[in-house]
């Protein structure tokens, strides 16, 4: 999918909204340098395009009682299609999986899990993690401190739109 161009006002709107995602029209219009229905149609266009993906709250993981986050590095047998389907569907209907990604090296996949303490980790393991369709091997990786989780993307390296060749804008 072709990265669509952004001028400056674009980038102030993501950069704002993933600060704070619940600013209303006219707080982000304001700080963005709009009036504020130009500013809706821009934020409406930029979640058309799929680049605003959705809005959530973030909570904090221990005021929830999930203080235990574990990197789970898996290795599976075969790469067969219907294996790797039924891992991937399999995976994405656990409710403790908050991420995984299909990686190189060691493991196949990386999953980062949650859970409220370590003894809930060892029957998440045992009763559901080895049992996934086409697990060879499971290594896991506790956290010991979150030093940055969450953050915002980094927006600098999106394109440009080019000034017009007579220098008119």
């Amino acid at each position: 999918m072709p990265i669509m161009k952004f001028d400056a006002i674009d980038r102030r709107i993501l950069a704002a909204l993933q600060r704070d995602a619940r600013l209303t029209n006219v707080e982000l219009a304001e700080e963005v340098g709009l009036s504020p229905s130009p500013c809706l149609r821009r934020v409406r266009l930029l979640e058309e395009a799929g680049v605003i993906a959705g809005y959530h709250a973030s909570l904090d993981r221990k005021a929830v009682g999930l203080g235990l986050t574990v990197f789970v590095g898996i290795k599976v047998e075969r790469h067969h299609d219907r294996e790797a389907t039924a891992f991937r569907e399999a995976v994405k209907a656990l409710p403790e999986v908050v991420s995984c990604h299909l990686v190189s090296g060691e493991s196949d996949f990386l999953l980062q899990v949650v859970g409220p303490e370590l003894a809930g980790y060892e029957k998440f393991l045992l009763g559901t993690l080895l049992k996934l369709p086409g697990v060879a091997d499971i290594r896991s990786n506790f956290a010991i401190q979150t030093v940055k989780a969450g953050g915002a993307l980094p927006l600098d390296h999106l394109p440009a739109p080019h000034p017009p060749a007579d220098g008119k804008t």
